[in-house]
């Protein structure tokens, strides 16, 4: 049987512990062994190793050595800086994206939008994120802008533990409402109109950040 390479499994390391982070399935403060988390995923130590290391730089995990890897707490001020690149990444490829737009990308929008407000109303927050994600990513891949796209990858685990929080807040989730106004606009070609929503969805999570705060 051929070996997997080392870097798949890094990657797969690196995902299913940030996952379990943002879904607070390890949550803020405890502390992460490398030898624990290998054998539950299957894994030799070094890969998990090296989604440590990926996880310190990205502001999920901190790192004092020789004595302790563990979870970062929420901090406010790190969300709402994490918050501000990727809603300028964002703002970023819907300019860019909205030329490029079908009929197809449009429709694939309104669906993720429909399974998001689904996913809201019933609590399924999972759902939320993903569908959330599937309707953004639309701009983001027609943008053909790579370094966009890593930085929105690198900076929105960041937030993601806060957006749980909001999008389990059922029928008080404004986002759905914005999403269509968001669609509406690519639809019809505004360039500027797409942008203002997309700020204004953003800008949304970062004054929920202040909510942390206070």
């Amino acid at each position: 049987m051929e070996a997997i390479p080392r870097t798949l499994l890094r990657d797969r390391a690196y995902e299913a512990i940030r996952d379990a982070i943002v879904a607070g399935d390890i949550a803020p403060g405890a502390v992460v062994k490398d030898a624990e988390l290998a054998e539950r995923l299957g894994l030799s130590r070094a890969p998990v190793r090296d989604a440590f290391s990926r996880l310190v730089d990205e502001g999920l995990l901190e790192s004092k050595p020789q004595s302790y890897t563990r979870v970062t707490p929420v901090v406010a001020a790190d969300v709402r800086d994490a918050a501000a690149v990727v809603g300028a990444m964002h703002e970023l490829v819907t300019r860019a994206a909205l030329p490029r737009l079908h009929a197809d990308h449009i429709g694939a929008m309104r669906e993720s939008n429909a399974r998001f407000a689904a996913a809201v109303r019933d609590g399924d927050v999972s759902a939320a994120l993903r569908a959330d994600d599937e309707l953004h990513d639309v701009l983001v891949r027609v943008s053909g802008n790579r370094a966009a796209a890593a930085t929105v990858a690198r900076y929105t685990p960041l937030i993601r533990r806060l957006e749980r929080r909001r999008f389990g807040e059922g029928g008080n989730c404004r986002s759905a409402g914005l999403h269509d106004e968001l669609i509406d606009a690519c639809a019809v070609g505004d360039v500027d109109e797409a942008v203002r929503v997309t700020a204004e969805i953003w800008r949304g999570l970062e004054e929920l950040a202040d909510d942390l705060d206070s």
